[in-house]
């Protein structure tokens, strides 16, 4: 073992009341820093009564890296026995927390950068690497001092617009059968993931509402969803004084599959097949999509071109209409979206329309007061769009998760904004039984 003291204090500055007994620095191998405790008396925890020392035993903690190596403190813990015969303890180990938490793996100045590691985009195996140690060690560190900070009370502050959106959490199974979960989200800006909960049902987001206090949930003034049934029924049931909005981005996004459908079926009724490469309706299936705005002459004479080529009864060109129709609602002045929405549900619902576009006309209807309120409310599920893409970087980084319970504190610490300062001061979460 290694003498060189300078070093050895070097590696353990911030670790009271604690000597270096050596250290042992084997090529191939983490740095290994051994240590102890000052010597003192203490009483059994259960009856009181002066504790006899039984001696010193090694345990192994990952500690920080050292001098760009992986570093591992071996803590020759005190064994204390209670000669009381009546107590149940019997013998115990010293306890210091600010070395390591108890049943620990790891420093407790390692599970602490850990965590803040992992939780600025790192993944678990990464930090691993990184550290000398495996995967679980890490994850298990994260979950410790990743809870406290998730579960925070004050993470979660005055919510004015709630919005509710799905998101793939897995695939499996021998039939790829997929598992959702729901995002709940503070719209407003900045953006914050306030929680995931399992499944896409009314229930799961109106049991995590139903969890806080009824004045938190009486300030939210307005809900987005995405014509969702399942989580208009949420904010029925646990927030009824909110106003629904219907995301707009959704709202387009329907007209524009009813005009691709109705663009498949004419391919399919003119031509008698899919869509080909050469084809006119396969061809311009891009260019319907683009806001009327965005297109410059040569793309508009394209458009009309092949509209003229691939759509005999003008069905396409009447879809496209009614999709920019629709988008220009929300141009419209909040006094006038009303009449100007009803007047498009009443054209699409004429019999002569296209099936899928008396469809459109039904699903406008059943969301028209959803639909014009985003004229009074001005938020939209944009943010939480924007939210579902940073949980899909952890995705990414993870390669995929299987328990809930590490996907939600990945994407909490990533997307949730914790207080990171509260990272030096928090108790860590002790493990599961």
């Amino acid at each position: 073992m290694e003498t060189d003291a300078t070093r050895m204090c070097a590696l353990l500055v911030g670790l009271p009341d604690v000597n270096v007994v050596g250290v042992a620095d084997e090529e191939g191998q983490s740095l290994e820093v051994h240590v102890e405790t000052d010597a003192f008396m203490v009483g059994c925890a259960a009856c009181g009564t002066r504790a006899w020392s039984k001696g010193r035993r090694p345990v192994e903690l990952v500690d920080l890296p050292a001098f760009g190596r992986p570093a591992v403190l071996v803590w020759h813990k005190r064994r204390w026995c209670c000669p009381d015969r009546s107590c149940d303890v019997g013998t115990f180990t010293e306890a210091q927390p600010a070395i390591a938490p108890a049943r620990a793996g790891v420093t407790d100045r390692a599970g602490r950068w850990m965590c803040r590691q992992v939780g600025v985009g790192r993944s678990v195996s990464a930090v691993a690497w990184e550290l000398g140690c495996d995967w679980h060690t890490v994850m298990d560190a994260v979950v410790a001092y990743g809870t406290p900070l998730i579960e925070d009370p004050a993470r979660i502050g005055d919510v004015t617009a709630l919005g509710l959106d799905e998101t793939l959490f897995v695939r499996e199974g021998p039939w790829n059968e997929r598992s959702w979960v729901t995002s709940i989200v503070d719209v407003t800006r900045p953006a914050q993931l306030l929680d995931v909960v399992e499944d896409r049902t009314a229930k799961a987001p109106s049991d995590w509402l139903d969890a806080h206090p009824q004045a938190w949930r009486d300030a939210i003034g307005w809900g987005v969803i995405d014509l969702s049934g399942p989580y208009r029924k949420t904010f029925g049931d646990s927030l009824p004084d909110a106003t629904l909005v219907a995301d707009p981005f959704h709202v387009v996004k329907l007209a524009n599959t009813r005009l691709d459908d109705v663009r498949r079926r004419t391919q399919q009724e003119t031509l008698g097949h899919r869509g080909h490469r050469d084809d006119p309706l396969y061809r311009s299936r891009k260019l319907l999509t683009i806001g009327h705005e965005r297109l410059d002459d040569k793309g508009n004479a394209k458009l009309e071109n092949l509209l003229e080529a691939g759509d005999p009864h003008g069905e396409v060109r009447m879809a496209w209409h009614a999709k920019e129709t629709l988008r220009g609602l929300y141009d419209q002045p909040a006094e006038d979206a009303p009449g100007y929405l009803e007047d498009l549900i009443d054209s699409l619902l004429e019999p002569d329309m296209a099936p899928e576009l008396r469809q459109l006309g039904r699903t406008l209807r059943t969301w028209r007061s959803e639909i014009c309120a985003w004229h009074r409310a001005q938020v939209s599920n944009g943010p939480t769009e924007a939210t579902n893409n940073l949980i899909k970087v952890i995705k990414r980084i993870g390669f995929g998760f299987r328990r809930f319970r590490n996907y939600r504190l990945r994407v909490l610490l990533y997307a949730g904004r914790p207080n990171w300062d509260l990272l030096a001061t928090i108790k860590p979460a002790p493990p599961p039984p």
